[in-house]
């Protein structure tokens, strides 16, 4: 089973995301609203038995709900090609403070520590082809101002993922609360 750990997006805030994509950057492949999320762990492949040990160990975390504010857009690059549309989130210790826990759990549970530096964002478009740069700096520079209202996080979720023929699927394995 694939599995990560994300913030799942209330549906206005999927719907504010939704109105910046679609247009203007040819090779773009959007990501589906029902696909939006804040990811906080990436996990991969794991057996059955250790998809409890994670859940176990996510069940026992305590933490407070906090306000998350998406604002910003920026891509993420790989050999000098653009690969990812993102939108940002605007500084938030207590989301740092949630990842860092969380992080902390998974190793505690076994997993590897993650590598990667923790960027929070959420991803709009998968740049798989080679995309017009100038048209994608031109996209990101005319919604370089995108603000959405602040919303509240109350759980984390964690999530299988199936790949797809047009996208991934995505389900809700568990969810936990904060208080």
């Amino acid at each position: 089973m694939r599995l990560f750990i994300a913030l799942d997006l209330p549906w206005e805030l999927r719907e504010a995301l939704l109105r910046l994509s679609g247009a203007g950057i040819p090779g773009a492949r959007w990501v589906a609203a029902e696909n939006l999320h804040l990811t906080l762990r990436f996990i991969g492949e794991a057996a059955g038995h250790v998809a409890e040990d994670i859940d176990l160990a996510l069940s026992a975390l305590r933490g407070r709900g906090f306000s998350l504010t998406l604002a910003g857009l920026g891509t993420f690059s790989k050999g000098g090609r653009s690969t990812a549309l993102w939108v940002g989130v605007e500084r938030n210790a207590a989301l740092d403070h949630l990842q860092g826990k969380i992080e902390t759990a998974l190793q505690r549970a076994g997993l590897p520590a993650e590598k990667r530096r923790f960027t929070p964002h959420v991803t709009l478009a998968r740049l798989d082809t080679v995309v017009a740069e100038a048209k994608l700096a031109a996209f990101v520079q005319a919604h370089n101002l995108f603000r959405a209202e602040p919303v509240r996080v109350e759980h984390f979720t964690l999530f299988s993922s199936r790949l797809g023929k047009e996208q991934s699927v995505y389900t809700a394995e568990a969810e936990y609360p904060l208080g």
